[in-house]
């Protein structure tokens, strides 16, 4: 017998089972049955999709959240909100004597409120114009680049009048 024929013939042996090894497949055969039935007799019924622990909702933390974070070069803090109150507070850590200070808090309540405070460019404005530019410019890709008579791009160039920028420096359209 040559080597190949030896190592296929092998490859499709049968196992024969002995009258123990039956056994224990038939254990294991019962108490997966008592496992599913148990899974399907419970109180709660047939769910499989209750939350992993880490998705759990926070249990008796009522909305306050916890998070930290850099204060400055060499400090850290706590900071801490809590949502049905509307308050943020934050704490910084004093590593000299292992104690936390409260550092700042703050009422969000009105806060919500305001729709443009204190902000850097660029301002709601500026973006509404963007968009309404953006908008034109893929319309007019739509039309073939065919414009309107009064449409014209609202972007500023500094040293020009106000709507001659897309319009041209004599005012007709390029």
């Amino acid at each position: 017998m040559n080597q190949d024929q030896h190592d296929s013939s092998s490859a499709y042996s049968t196992r024969t089972v002995t009258p123990g090894g039956q056994t224990v497949l038939w254990v294991i055969a019962l108490l997966l049955a008592v496992i599913a039935t148990t899974l399907l007799v419970r109180p709660s019924g047939v769910s499989f999709a209750h939350p992993a622990f880490a998705d759990s909702p926070m249990t008796g933390a009522r909305g306050i959240m916890a998070f930290t974070g850099q204060l400055d070069k060499n400090s850290y803090g706590l900071f801490m909100i809590d949502v049905d109150a509307r308050t943020l507070w934050i704490y910084q850590y004093l590593p000299a004597t292992r104690r936390l200070k409260l550092v700042a808090t703050r009422s969000f309540d009105h806060d919500r409120y305001l729709k443009n405070y204190n902000n850097e460019t660029p301002t709601v404005e500026e973006v509404k114009g963007m968009l309404d530019d953006q908008r034109r410019v893929l319309d007019r890709m739509e039309r073939e680049g065919v414009a309107e008579d009064d449409e014209a791009l609202s972007i500023k160039v500094p040293g020009l009048p106000e709507g001659k920028a897309a319009r041209g420096v004599d005012g007709k359209t390029p």
